[in-house]
C-alpha cells in the first residue's frame, strides 16, 4: 500500500501526511501557515446522496464530505490528502463551502510540524463516534449536540 500524500496542486502551504495519535494517518504543516489563510481543497468524487448511503454503509472507514443537500465528495477517489485532516473538538482550521468547493482554512496560526484537525460536526441523530483526539475541550463525541 502506498503511503498517503497530500497533492501539492491542491494546497496553498506544504504539508505533509504521517502517522497521527488521533486516528491512523494526520497531515501536517511543513511551514508556519497564518491565521485566516485558505490551506487545502478537500476533493473527490462527486456522489449522489444515494451513492453516499451505499459507500456509507459499505465500510467503516471512508472520505465522505457533505458538499450540499444533493452531493457529496469522496475523498478516496481522487482526494487532494485533506481527507486526511482528523476531527478534533477545539480545531485549527475550519471547513467552509465556497461557490462547489469545500476549502480549510485556519482559524488560528499553525505552527511547523503541528497536525491540522477540523472539527467534523457529525449530526447528533446518526450513531455516535467516540472521540479520541485529546483536546481539553473535548466532547467525547464527534457528534454535535445541536
Amino acid at each position: 500500500m502506498l503511503q498517503p500524500h497530500v497533492d501539492p496542486e491542491h494546497c496553498q502551504f506544504k504539508l505533509r501526511v504521517g502517522r497521527s495519535k488521533i486516528h491512523r494517518w494526520g497531515v501536517y504543516a511543513k511551514e508556519i501557515i497564518p491565521r485566516g489563510r485558505k490551506i487545502v481543497e478537500y476533493t473527490g468524487e462527486r456522489i449522489n446522496r444515494q451513492e453516499t448511503k451505499r459507500r456509507a454503509s459499505a465500510s467503516d472507514l471512508n472520505y465522505l464530505f457533505t458538499l450540499d443537500k444533493y452531493w457529496t465528495l469522496d475523498g478516496s477517489v481522487g482526494g487532494s490528502g485533506a481527507e486526511y485532516i482528523n476531527h478534533c473538538c477545539d480545531p485549527n482550521v475550519a471547513a467552509r463551502v465556497v461557490r462547489g468547493h469545500i476549502l480549510y482554512f485556519a482559524k488560528r496560526d499553525i505552527h511547523t510540524g503541528e497536525e491540522l484537525t477540523v472539527d467534523y460536526h457529525f449530526a447528533k441523530e446518526v450513531e455516535k463516534v467516540p472521540c479520541a483526539c485529546g483536546a481539553g475541550k473535548c466532547r467525547g463525541t464527534i457528534n454535535v449536540e445541536r
